[in-house]
């Protein structure tokens, strides 16, 4: 369908920082551009606006977030408050089959290589789904599938920022957090693995913190 290939075509391009925090997005332009009606372009920037990516603005069109969109803090803080929660009745609850999976995952994380040439100054595709999977397996021994679905929707929503976050601080050292991370969650230490969580989900938001300053 052509609305869901322009929409995939917009969405890969904002998350990969072909158009930076502000730019507009003209529907007239990009319609030209991709050689498509206005009415496709309408729609994918909708669905844009729907997923956070994007900004419908009064009599002014659409554009894409800004970095001091105080979303991204308010996303932060909701992060900030539930997954280090989620961590402890994961800790608390799984199993041996748990342990198993936050391993794999973990592995499967630190040998995914972060960047691809082809596809930018960003992390990659692949390493961004090993790194969600990562984090929802953590997760995923609590045995709630709605505070599960909680997860899943901030995730998504916090993604381009996170994306932003990663070019603002490159020197940092996010492998020895992963690492870290799996290693109190299967240490079985709530109090350690609930403040490295959290420590990790505030270096994110600190780095757009200071990009808007």
């Amino acid at each position: 369908m052509l609305s869901e290939q322009i929409y995939t075509h917009l969405r890969d391009a904002i998350m990969r920082g072909k158009f930076a925090p502000g730019d507009a997005l003209k529907p007239q332009d990009l319609a030209k551009e991709e050689g498509v009606s206005l009415a496709v372009v309408r729609e994918a920037l909708v669905r844009l606006v729907g997923e956070g990516l994007a900004d419908r603005l009064p009599n002014r069109g659409f554009a894409v977030p800004t970095f001091s969109d105080r979303r991204w803090q308010e996303i932060a803080e909701a992060r900030r408050t539930i997954e280090p929660v989620l961590l402890r009745m994961s800790i608390q609850r799984g199993d041996l089959d748990w342990e198993s999976r936050v391993r794999a995952a973990h592995h499967r994380l630190s040998r995914t290589p972060p960047y691809v040439p082809d596809e930018g100054e960003h992390y990659s595709d692949a390493w961004s789904e090993a790194h969600r999977v990562f984090h929802r397996t953590l997760l995923e021994g609590c045995g709630n599938p709605v505070l599960l679905e909680t997860f899943d929707r901030l995730w998504t929503a916090s993604e381009l920022a996170r994306r932003w976050s990663s070019r603002r601080n490159p020197d940092r050292d996010g492998a020895e957090e992963h690492r870290k991370l799996e290693e109190a969650a299967l240490a079985r230490d709530p109090d350690t693995a609930a403040a490295t969580l959290t420590h990790h989900l505030t270096l994110t938001a600190a780095a757009l913190t200071d990009a808007a300053d």
